[in-house]
């Protein structure tokens, strides 16, 4: 009986030691750099203007990415993340602002302008072709009348012109 108390004891202190050894082997969250780039990705460098942050190869936008890597292995969402870069910067670092307030205008106008442009095109068009269809009546008309009158017309009106200067 003693040995085979003995010998679960000892089946007790080796499970327990190698379960601390497992959990020593483990790394802890170390976050990928597909997710640090993610992230980066979504926000711009405090450097240079209009470069995202996953491809400037500036020294601040290294420490950023570690700051990223950092939040990230703690624990961090990407919004915490982001939250946290636009207190310390502005709404300047994100890539695409956010859709409260004013920044509204941001995603309004350019559909709007695209709607008019095409309204004003069409309008353009349909006056071409109206033009076009009077010009037609106007030579139509002229070929009914004495071709040598219509010179004679614009020859006159030419030379009041030419007097007139």
């Amino acid at each position: 009986m003693r040995r085979i108390i003995l010998l679960i004891s000892l089946g007790f202190v080796f499970l327990s030691l190698s379960s601390i050894a497992f959990a020593q082997d483990q790394e802890p969250n170390v976050p990928s750099d597909d997710e640090i780039n993610a992230i980066a990705r979504k926000m711009y460098c405090p450097v240079c203007e209009n470069t995202p942050l996953d491809v400037c190869p500036t020294q601040a936008c290294n420490e950023w990415r570690e700051l990223i890597r950092l939040k990230l292995s703690e624990g961090w969402s990407e919004q915490e993340i982001k939250d946290y870069f636009v207190d310390q910067y502005g709404y300047r670092v994100l890539a695409e602002p956010p859709t409260e307030g004013f920044n509204w205008l941001v995603y309004l106008v350019p559909p709007i302008i695209f709607i008019v442009g095409v309204l004003f095109l069409i309008r353009v068009i349909k006056g071409m072709k109206s033009s076009k269809n009077s010009s037609d009546q106007i030579i139509i008309d002229n070929k009914n009348n004495d071709p040598s009158s219509s010179n004679e017309e614009y020859f006159k009106r030419i030379e009041d012109r030419l007097r007139n200067m």
